[in-house]
């Protein structure tokens, strides 16, 4: 049995205080700390929180020490239990690391618990011991000192003190744990308990609402996957983190960790699913599917994860791609948005990536490999050196579920259920996938979405598109998308460039990152539409840059004198064509 009591030791100094406790060490006991979390492809080295590690047996202190960044040993005694301590910065608000301040904490076992050497295989238990007076817990390992409730009676005074208990160690790591006072609500679908918690709302969030709808979600994908068979848990926790600005989320086998702005929550009294509201309902949706594709359905090369280096797939466009592609065609199909506003959403993510030059230099099964290194790692020169494998990979999913549609044989929620039939130990590989789109749809479109995803450059989706009746219409680019540009601006901080996209106009006037607009033909700007009103379109104009300091003046040419615009595809929005020829593939393909 491997032992960690976890404290709050100072919420204003945002330190958590860990002791782990090893019957029967060994010898020369090692033990290290994970450097990155399954779900977020990056080396995050979280050892570098921890401090003042110290070892005991009994009442000699041993020495700890240090091999690496992420490792450490201690030679023991032989006898008695071996007891190390040490603390943990945790002043990370995101999802992937450790929070703790006077009224909230977070944690991820990755960032607090060492995972001790030869014994990561055997139950690890937490006590969470002595928290702050009225804090809660929300997390979904077991807890073995809970109360008896009967179902829907009111919970009891959280205690101050509680433990949990994980079969091992890899089990502890996906279960992270939210601690503070927070508002809490539950609901069942599909015979399955769901508990939903929420940090930081504003008084008049709508709990009752985010609960129906997430039902809804929850019923929805246990149905796609299983029809009316049972999932592969038996509690399901969503633990929602509202801040001022924020997005995201973390799936884990049995629970997600989210955040999202406390504008984006529902209201009471006011109705409608606004775009806020939408996103966040996307968010959940997308977590909740990863419970299947990518926790339990994975790339074989994390069979088992090493989560002290970098583990490399292509596969990262099937796994966060098509669940990209299906968390907002569900929301679709359980009634929350409506055709119009998914086609909407839809169009965002195909412009994404037309506008995005990086689609010409890397293909999705690259930017997947390359995830460590790229996708959270952005600067300013992200959008010409990689593409997405969330968005693009939707577009392939897309392209893939109309491919099979066309041939009367299947689409891709078939695959994707084989897959979860079929996969050997959850073990999925490209040729599986391969395999199991020739089997159901056909050699030639297999072929066809190995090439997707292999070749670099545009994915053009809408000749697949006008076969089940949605076609585009040309929307007005903005003037910094014209020029090829990624601004911030306000009345205060003005126009700030913060990336120029290769081969545009922008980039050919000699815009670079870091400059600030500050006029168009001589008149002042702080928003660069406002330049719409005095700049002829497609002829030549000067732009007044700030650049270290001193200012310059650059030329953006005339369109047709340097290609300006050709490199800024122009913005489309889908829309359903009304010919009754298309509508029942359409109805069939959006599930009305």
């Amino acid at each position: 049995m491997i032992h960690y009591r976890i404290e709050v030791a100072d919420a204003s100094a945002h330190q958590f205080k860990v002791t782990l406790t090893v019957a029967d060490p060994a010898p020369e006991q090692a033990f290290s700390l994970p450097v990155w979390i399954p779900g977020s492809y990056m080396v995050r080295e979280f050892s570098r929180h921890l401090s003042r590690i110290e070892a005991r047996q009994g009442t000699q202190p041993r020495v700890v020490r240090q091999h690496a960044k992420d490792r450490w040993s201690v030679e023991t005694l032989g006898r008695g239990a071996l007891v190390i301590t040490y603390f943990v910065y945790a002043f990370d608000a995101s999802v992937r690391t450790a929070w703790l301040s006077d009224d909230r904490g977070f944690f991820n076992a990755t960032s607090l618990c060492l995972a001790v050497d030869g014994r990561t295989a055997e139950p690890q238990r937490v006590e969470l011991y002595r928290l702050p007076a009225g804090w809660d817990v929300a997390t979904a390992l077991p807890r073995l000192d809970a109360p008896a409730r009967p179902r829907g009676a009111k919970p009891a005074a959280p205690a101050r003190t509680q433990q949990f208990e994980a079969t091992d160690y890899d089990e502890l790591a996906d279960h992270p744990f939210e601690l503070g006072p927070f508002w809490r609500g539950e609901f069942t679908a599909c015979g399955v308990d769901h508990e939903f918690v929420v940090a930081g709302a504003w008084p008049q969030f709508d709990g009752a609402r985010l609960l129906a709808d997430t039902r809804r979600i929850c019923e929805e994908q246990i149905r796609f996957w299983h029809g009316d068979g049972a999932p592969p848990f038996k509690r399901y926790v969503f633990m929602l983190y509202a801040t001022e600005d924020g997005y995201g989320g973390l799936e884990h086998r049995a629970s997600t960790a989210l955040i999202a702005a406390r504008r984006d929550l529902p209201r009471q009294g006011v109705p409608g699913v606004n775009d806020g509201y939408a996103t966040l309902l996307g968010l959940i949706s997308h977590e909740y599917f990863h419970t299947w594709n990518v926790k339990r359905l994975k790339p074989a090369e994390f069979l088992p994860y090493d989560l002290t280096r970098e583990n490399y797939t292509e596969l990262l466009w099937f796994f966060e791609g098509f669940t990209s592609y299906y968390d907002d065609l569900l929301l679709l199909r359980t009634g929350l948005i409506d055709a119009p506003r998914y086609l909407k959403m839809l169009g965002r993510a195909m412009n994404g990536v037309r506008q995005s030059p990086g689609q010409h230099v890397q293909s999705v099964a690259e930017a997947s490999f390359d995830a460590w290194i790229k996708y959270y790692r952005t600067d300013e020169n992200t959008p010409n050196s990689t593409v997405s494998y969330y968005t693009k990979g939707s577009l392939v999913a897309l392209r893939l579920d109309l491919a099979l549609r066309a041939t009367g044989k299947a689409t891709l929620d078939d695959v994707m259920r084989t897959l979860w039939r079929e996969a050997p130990g959850g073990a999925v590989t490209e040729a599986s996938i391969l395999g199991v789109v020739t089997r159901l749809g056909g050699k030639a479109v297999a072929a066809e979405l190995q090439r997707w995803v292999h070749e670099r450059g545009a994915l053009d989706v809408l000749p697949a598109l006008a076969r089940v009746g949605v076609e585009p219409e040309v929307e007005a680019l903005n003037l910094a998308t014209e020029l090829g540009l990624r601004v911030s601006e306000g009345p205060v901080t003005g126009v700030q460039v913060k990336s120029v996209l290769s081969g545009g106009a922008g980039a050919l006037a000699g815009v670079s990152a870091g400059d600030e607009i500050i006029a168009v033909d001589g008149w002042r700007v702080r928003k660069l539409d406002d330049a719409q009103s005095w700049i002829r379109t497609g002829s030549a104009f000067e732009l007044l840059v700030v650049r270290q300091q001193r200012v310059r003046t650059l030329q953006v040419p005339a369109r047709g004198d340097g290609a300006r615009g050709d490199a800024a595809p122009r913005s489309l929005k889908l829309v359903a064509n009304p010919n009754a020829a298309t509508r029942q593939r359409r109805a069939a393909w959006l599930g009305q």
